[in-house]
C-alpha cells in the first residue's frame, strides 16, 4: 500500500504543490496511532469578532471561483431557476467523468484542488453548485427536495453529453448523490460518499422537528464568530488552519451581503429538507459500486444544535455506524479516514487526493 501512496502522489502532475510549499516550513505534529506526520498550520481558537471581512451578493458575487464559472438553466416548479458549475477537461483524458457534490455549509469552489489533482490525472470533471446554494439561483418560496436536487444534477450531467459518471458527495452533497444512485442508477459507475449526511434518522432519534420559521430564525442569529466556533468543533476537531478562514468567510460573507434574506431562507428551507427526507431506509436501494469515506474525528451531527441535550449526546457520529451503513448497501465499503475530521478534502488535501484517486482506481475495493 505504501508503495501504491507513493506511486499516486509522483503521478500526479500536478499536484497539491502549493500546499506543499504552505507547509514545508512549519512544525509538524505525529499522529500518534500511526507515526505519520501531518502539518499544524496556523493554529487558532474561534475570534470574537462577529462580522466577516467581506459582504459577497446573494450569488457569491464578489467571491472568486478557481476556473470559469457555466450557467445550467432549467424551469423548475414554474421558476426559471440556473444552476452554477465548473467544468474541467483533462489534457490526458482517460474516458471517465467525476461529479463532484458540495456540503450545506460548502460550495462547488471547495472542491478546487481537488478537481485539478483530478484532471490532472485524466478525468473529466464537473463542480455544480445546488440550487438554493452558492452562484446558484435561490427562488423565493422554493420546495426544495432531495429528489428535485438529485434530478437537476442529473439533467445536467446528461446536458454535457455524460453518459457515465463517478459521483462523489460530501456532507449535504452524499445525501443528493445517494438519492440519485437510488433514482438514476443507470447514471453512475461509481458512488464515493465523503462524510455524508443521512446515515441515521435524527427524527427517529428523538431530535425535534425544526420546521422553516425556527429554522429561519436560527440562520438569522448565526454571526462569523458561531460558524467559527460550529465548524471549529463540528468540522476540525478542535484544530483550526488559516486555511480554512477562507471558507468560512465564503459562507459568513453571504450571510452579511445584500442577498441575506434569500440565503437565510434557502438554508433554512434545505434544513427542513435534510430533517425530513431521509435515505437510510433505502440504503439496500443503492446497488452501485460505492465506498463510504469518515473522518474518525467528524464530530459534525446533523439536528444535534437543536436538540435537547440528554437526546443530543446520545446521537451517533458518522465515524461509529459507517460501517454498519456500508453493510446495507449491496457493494458497499467502509473506509475510515484516520485523524480527519468532517471536511477531508480541505483539512488535509493531498491525503484526501491519494485516498480518493485509490477509490476511483479500484485499490480500495
Amino acid at each position: 500500500m505504501r508503495r501504491l501512496f507513493l506511486a499516486l502522489l509522483a503521478g500526479l502532475s500536478m499536484a497539491p504543490a502549493a500546499y506543499a510549499a504552505q507547509t514545508a516550513d512549519k512544525p509538524v505534529a505525529i499522529r500518534p496511532e500511526t507515526g505519520k506526520a501531518t502539518p499544524t498550520v496556523g493554529m487558532t481558537k474561534p475570534e470574537a469578532s462577529s462580522a466577516p471581512v467581506h459582504s459577497y451578493g446573494p450569488r457569491l458575487e464578489g467571491f472568486d471561483y478557481p476556473f470559469p464559472v457555466h450557467l445550467f438553466r432549467e424551469v423548475v416548479q414554474g421558476q426559471s431557476v440556473e444552476m452554477a458549475y465548473m467544468e474541467l477537461a483533462s489534457q490526458r483524458p482517460n474516458g471517465r467523468t467525476v461529479v463532484l457534490l458540495h456540503g450545506k455549509n460548502f460550495c462547488a469552489a471547495t472542491w478546487g484542488d481537488t478537481a485539478r489533482v483530478l484532471a490532472a490525472s485524466g478525468y473529466r470533471v464537473i463542480v455544480p453548485d445546488q440550487i438554493g446554494f452558492c452562484k446558484s439561483s435561490k427562488p423565493a418560496g422554493f420546495q426544495y427536495s432531495l429528489y428535485g436536487m438529485a434530478a437537476m444534477t442529473a439533467d445536467l450531467i446528461r446536458a454535457r453529453g455524460v453518459t457515465k459518471a463517478t459521483i462523489v458527495g460530501h456532507s449535504l452533497g452524499g445525501l443528493v448523490a445517494m438519492r440519485l444512485a437510488i433514482t438514476t442508477p443507470q447514471l453512475l459507475d461509481q458512488l464515493i460518499l465523503v462524510d455524508p449526511l443521512g446515515l441515521a434518522d435524527q427524527l427517529a432519534q428523538g431530535v425535534p422537528y425544526i420546521g422553516v420559521d425556527r429554522a429561519r430564525e436560527q440562520e438569522r442569529r448565526k454571526t462569523l464568530a458561531s460558524m467559527k466556533a460550529y465548524q471549529l468543533n463540528g468540522y476540525y476537531h478542535g484544530v483550526w488552519h488559516r486555511d480554512y478562514d477562507r471558507w468560512l468567510d465564503m459562507i459568513a460573507g453571504m450571510y452579511a451581503g445584500p442577498g441575506r434574506d434569500a440565503v437565510i431562507d434557502a438554508q433554512a428551507r434545505t434544513t427542513e429538507m435534510i430533517e425530513t427526507q431521509p435515505v437510510v431506509y433505502e440504503f439496500p436501494r443503492i446497488t452501485v459500486p460505492t465506498i463510504l469515506m469518515v473522518g474518525t474525528l467528524d464530530h459534525n451531527v446533523f439536528g444535534k444544535t437543536w436538540a435537547p441535550t440528554e437526546i443530543g449526546n446520545q446521537l451517533p457520529e458518522n465515524s461509529t455506524i459507517g460501517d454498519r451503513a456500508a453493510a446495507r448497501m449491496r457493494n458497499a465499503r467502509f473506509v475510515p479516514l484516520d485523524g480527519l475530521g468532517h471536511v477531508p478534502q480541505v483539512e488535509d488535501p493531498a491525503r484526501f487526493q491519494i485516498a480518493l484517486l485509490q477509490a476511483l482506481s479500484g485499490a480500495l475495493n
